[in-house]
């Protein structure tokens, strides 16, 4: 059975929520707490998840404090990990945490940011998306609509960065308008450059995304669904993720 490990503590707030989803998919979750991560055995899971929430309240910048502890507590292990070839996901806070790790778009020194919304508050709406790329997480989904919930989730990079990114390939999902189009505000909540709302490695197996797939699990989740609105459900990315596990890593 494919085993994931979604990690807790230290204002992670989303755990609950995330182990739900991967469970509901068909795995084995075990919630692991982050200063016990290097002795958990990484390598008895297939799946890592870094859910959302205000890790360290934020402090420096958001999602820098814990990118930091895993570095300390477990950094070989999770780059093991990702070496090896397991799945990965890191969702709002733990997007912002594998960018300042310097996971995604490969290890290595830190090639872009999340930062402050261009609108300068909190930003908490549903936002469609556009999926695109080779994530293993998104295959087969071509639009999700899912919520956001943050204040620093612009996605900033160097142009030669961003070049590299979109020439490679690596945007999985992009803010998109209701009819699929360019957006605006609100519809790109908080002016990422390029409308990326997330990314993957060369892989396809470790995404980073800004919006929450595990507050989108059943019908009933979408803000309009007593008018009859369905759209593809945050769960399939997660179905994705343990149905590779099971036929590749397990």
């Amino acid at each position: 059975m494919v085993r994931a490990a979604v990690l807790v503590g230290y204002g992670i707030n989303c755990d609950y929520e995330t182990s739900y989803a991967l469970k509901l998919a068909g795995a084995e979750v075990e919630q692991v707490h982050i200063s016990g991560l290097g002795e958990a055995g990484l390598e008895r899971f297939e799946i890592l998840a870094i859910p959302g929430g205000f890790s360290f309240g934020d402090d420096i910048a958001a999602g820098k404090m814990l990118a930091n502890k895993l570095k300390a507590a477990a950094g070989s292990s999770i780059e093991q990990f990702v070496s090896d070839g397991k799945l990965a996901i890191g969702i709002c806070n733990g997007f912002q945490a594998l960018a300042k790790y310097a996971l995604l778009p490969e290890m290595g020194e830190q090639k872009f940011t999340l930062t402050f919304n261009d609108s300068g508050r909190f930003e908490d709406r549903w936002v469609h998306l556009k999926a695109e790329g080779n994530s293993i997480w998104t295959r087969g989904i071509s639009s999700l609509y899912l919520p956001v919930r943050h204040g620093e989730g612009k996605f900033v990079a160097p142009k030669e960065e961003l070049r590299h990114i979109e020439r490679e390939g690596l945007v999985a999902l992009r803010y998109a308008s209701a009819e699929g189009g360019k957006p605006s505000y609100p519809d790109n909540p908080n002016g990422s450059m390029n409308d990326i709302a997330g990314i993957t490695d060369r892989s396809g197996r470790v995404l980073g995304l800004m919006p929450h797939p595990e507050a989108s699990l059943y019908p009933t989740n979408h803000p309009r669904w007593t008018r009859g609105e369905r759209d593809v459900l945050g769960i399939e990315l997660f179905k994705n993720a343990v149905k590779f596990a099971e036929e590749e890593l397990v």
